[in-house]
């Protein structure tokens, strides 16, 4: 009597994922990764994920991206701005292989980009940030000067002005993604100047943790770091990667993968906000949440008009909103952000 050979289980899809910093407990890198964990606990032993942390933008990026296409994954996400020209110079030469790219604006016949509406965001920590200010200056811990993070300094500066027109902005830019020293000296100097709400484009809690020691408050970027400084923690603008990378994958396996580019925000859960702090009183706390609500259900958006750049001049007439082209570029400060964007 003999047997049926055991059916074969289909080969796990293999995935790779490239990171800019450290995994950690905090920050961009950490919210990708709790997006890999959450893809894992979804599709189980249909997939096999791995990842590569701390890779710099550059030549690194290129060999590790092509490590991983010559290692046998078949989806690969690249989770910084800066790895877009490695990601597509890469992609060309493995058209068998879907490359998922962040934040960036390239795509191919196996390229797709994928990116938060981050400033809807940006925009609420604002509205929290102009209610609980007493000295009427902000700060911010910026990381490079591109549009990404411009857009989130001005939407951050709106949202403050939308209920309290007298706020006004100071950035220091850190020039890194993830320096935990540098960041907490740039607020550190940014508390010195008056500022007394803290925001950040930067990856560590430094900032936050710098903020608490000196008396202020701060917000958590790209995930919830109330653990670090919870007397300063005012909430958190997070980046929610789980559900989209755990589509793209069923995508893939199902032979339906198409080249898109996908901004997801608060209606596609894609942006999540942090629980609010019990200090932030409840009048400020009803705007915040009436403002989410209307931002999620398409009702506002943060760059509509009027809306003036440093020098007063209009650049989103009343009852206009700003157009995509000009948003993904966005190169100016609004009015109330002080120094100018560094070329």
């Amino acid at each position: 009597m003999t047997s049926g050979a055991p059916a074969m289980a289909a080969e796990p899809l293999k995935i790779g994922f490239v990171y800019v910093g450290p995994v950690g407990d905090a920050g961009w890198t950490y919210a990708h990764d709790q997006g890999r964990l959450a893809l894992e606990a979804a599709l189980g032993n249909k997939i096999k994920t791995t990842y590569v942390e701390n890779v710099p933008e550059g030549a690194d990026a290129e060999r590790v991206i092509r490590k991983l296409a010559t290692e046998g994954n078949k989806l690969i996400f690249t989770t910084s701005f800066g790895y877009m020209n490695p990601t597509a110079k890469v992609a060309k030469d493995f058209p068998g292989v879907v490359f998922e790219h962040a934040t960036g604006y390239k795509t191919g016949k196996n390229l797709g980009t994928y990116e938060t509406r981050f400033y809807e965001g940006a925009y609420l920590l604002g509205v929290v940030a102009g209610k609980m200010t007493k000295t009427n200056t902000l700060g911010v811990v910026g990381s490079f000067p591109i549009p990404e993070v411009v857009r989130n300094i001005n939407a951050f500066t709106l949202g403050a002005q939308s209920v309290n027109p007298a706020v006004k902005t100071k950035v220091i830019w850190v020039n890194s993604w993830y320096d935990p020293a540098k960041e907490r000296q740039a607020a550190e100097t940014l508390i010195a100047q008056k500022a007394d709400v803290l925001s950040q484009n930067t990856d560590s809690p430094a900032a936050l943790q710098a903020a608490q020691e000196k008396g202020v408050y701060a917000f958590g970027w790209d995930s919830d770091m109330v653990k670090f400084a919870p007397k300063a923690h005012l909430t958190a603008n997070i980046n929610e990667w789980g559900g989209y990378y755990t589509d793209t994958a069923k995508a893939v396996l199902a032979g339906t993968w198409k080249p898109r580019e996908v901004r997801g925000g608060l209606a596609e859960g894609m942006v999540r906000m942090a629980p609010l702090n019990p200090v932030v009183p409840a009048d400020a706390a009803a705007l915040f949440n009436e403002k989410k609500k209307l931002i999620a259900e398409g009702k506002f958006h943060p760059f509509q008009g009027p809306l003036k750049d440093q020098s007063g001049a209009i650049k989103v007439a009343a009852g206009a909103v700003m157009p995509l082209k000009e948003l993904l570029s966005l190169n100016y400060y609004v009015q109330g952000v002080e120094g100018s964007v560094p070329k």
